[in-house]
C-alpha cells in the first residue's frame, strides 16, 4: 500500500495564550510524516478559522463539531486521520467522544476528563468502535523513561517494593491568576480544570509513571491536597501514599508552589535487586543501581547498540546529541500515526505501548479517590476499578 502523510487535526491550542499547541505542531511535523490539515483552533468561530490559516493548515473550522463532521463527510484519502485535544481539561471529553464516534483516532492532552464518569463514557466508545488513542503524557515519549520501562518490566531490578514519583512546579506560588495570565487562570477554576488543580495537572503526570514504568496500579491512596494561595479554590500541592496492586507501596508528590523548582519531575523505583532513577532536569541519563556495585549510567546519545529494537525506531539523533521534550511528545503521536498505518496494513515499525484510553481513565479514578480522601483528613480510600 502506497503511503502518503498522515493528516491530523488539532482543537484548540490556536490561541496566543496557549502553550500546548506549538508543541503538538511541531511534534506533529517533526518527522515530516504527517501535515496539519484541519483546525478548529479558538473559541470564537471568526477567529478559529483565521487562526488555522495563519497556522497554515489545510482547512479551518470554526468549531469542533463542524470539523469532526465535516471531515467525516470527506473521502477516506482526503480526510484527517486522528484528531490532537488540547484545549482547557473541561473541553476533553465532546470532542475525544465525537472523533472515536467518527471513526478517527485520537490523541487528547491529559487528564482525559475532568470527572471520572466522563473518561469511562470515552473509554467505552473508543471501546466500541476500536479507537486508536493516546493520552499525552509527554514524558513517557522521552527515551530514557522508555528504556526504564523495558528494564523494569524485564526484570532488571527484580520484583518492584517501592515506587517514589515526583512533579514540583514553582510556577502558581503566587496569586498568578488575578493578572489575567490565561494558563493560571483556567487550572484554577474548578469548571474548566475538574475536582483537583495541581493533581489533575501533574499529579497524573507522577502517577503515570507508576503505571508505564513499574507497570502497577494504585489500589489505595491516603491524600492530601493542599491550597497555600488564599483564595485559590484547588489545591496547588498535592501528596499521595498508595499501597500498589502487587503488595509493594508508592509515593506521589506534585507541587504548583516550589519555587525555584524547574520541572523536575521524575521517580526512583526499587526493587528486589536494584533501583533505577530518572529525573526530567537529567533527562539524558538513566540511573540503575545494584547492591555492593558501582552506579551504573545509561546515557542517551553515547551507543544505541544496547538500545532495545523497541526503542531504536523512536531515536532521531546521531550519538551524543541529546533529545528533549518536544521529540518526546512526537515519540506519542509517532505510536498513534503508526498505530493507524499498522491497520490499515502498511510497514512501520511496531509502536510502543505509550499510554492510552486505558491509561487516561485510570488517572481520573486515581485523582478521585485522591480528593475523596483528602477530603477525610487522609482517610484510606480504595481506587475505583477502571
Amino acid at each position: 500500500m502506497a503511503k502518503s502523510k498522515m493528516k491530523v487535526g488539532m482543537v484548540g491550542g490556536g490561541g496566543p495564550g496557549n502553550f500546548f499547541g506549538k508543541p503538538h505542531r511541531t511534534a506533529i511535523l517533526m518527522d515530516n510524516s504527517a501535515e496539519l490539515t484541519a483546525g478548529a483552533l479558538r473559541s470564537k468561530p471568526e477567529e478559529s478559522i483565521e487562526s488555522a490559516k495563519d497556522l497554515f493548515f489545510t482547512r479551518g473550522y470554526g468549531d469542533w463539531k463542524s470539523m469532526i463532521e465535516g471531515e467525516a463527510a470527506r473521502s477516506a484519502g482526503d480526510r484527517m486521520d486522528y484528531v490532537t485535544i488540547v484545549t482547557p481539561n473541561h473541553e476533553h471529553a465532546g470532542p475525544a467522544l465525537a472523533a472515536a464516534a467518527s471513526g478517527f483516532g485520537v490523541l487528547c492532552e491529559k487528564p482525559l476528563t475532568i470527572t471520572l464518569e466522563e473518561a469511562r463514557q470515552v473509554h467505552e466508545v473508543a471501546k466500541a468502535n476500536n479507537t486508536p488513542f493516546k493520552v499525552a503524557y509527554t514524558y513517557t515519549g522521552y527515551p530514557m523513561v522508555m528504556l526504564a520501562r523495558e528494564l523494569v518490566q524485564g526484570g532488571k531490578i527484580g520484583e518492584v517494593r517501592k515506587v517514589e514519583a515526583w512533579y514540583p512546579q514553582g510556577w502558581l506560588a503566587t496569586n498568578l491568576e488575578e493578572s489575567g495570565q490565561q494558563q493560571a487562570a483556567w487550572r484554577v477554576d474548578p469548571k474548566r480544570s475538574g475536582a483537583s488543580g495541581c493533581g489533575g495537572d501533574i499529579g497524573t503526570h507522577a502517577y503515570e509513571f507508576v503505571r508505564f514504568v513499574a507497570g502497577l496500579s494504585a489500589v489505595r491512596v491516603s491524600a492530601r491536597l493542599k491550597t497555600f494561595v488564599a483564595g485559590r479554590a484547588l489545591d496547588d500541592d498535592f501528596t499521595v501514599l498508595a499501597e500498589l496492586n502487587n503488595g509493594g507501596i508508592a509515593t506521589i508528590a506534585a507541587s504548583q508552589i516550589t519555587i525555584g523548582a524547574q520541572n523536575d519531575n521524575g521517580f526512583r523505583i526499587s526493587g528486589t535487586k536494584g533501583t533505577i532513577e530518572w529525573s526530567n532536569t537529567d533527562h539524558t541519563n538513566l540511573k540503575f543501581y545494584s547492591g555492593g556495585q558501582p552506579l551504573h549510567i545509561y546515557r542517551l546519545g553515547a551507543e544505541y547498540d544496547y538500545f532495545p529494537e523497541s526503542i531504536k525506531p523512536y531515536l532521531r539523533t546521531p550519538s551524543g546529541h541529546p533529545e528533549g521534550f518536544h521529540e518526546a511528545l512526537a515519540n506519542l503521536h509517532r505510536s498513534l500515526e503508526w498505530t493507524i498505518r499498522g491497520r490499515r496494513g502498511e510497514q512501520c515499525p511496531k509502536p510502543f505501548a505509550h499510554p492510552g484510553i486505558a491509561d487516561g481513565v485510570a488517572g481520573m479514578a486515581f485523582i478521585e479517590a485522591c480528593v475523596a480522601s483528602s477530603a477525610k483528613h487522609g482517610a484510606w480510600l480504595d481506587v475505583p476499578s477502571v
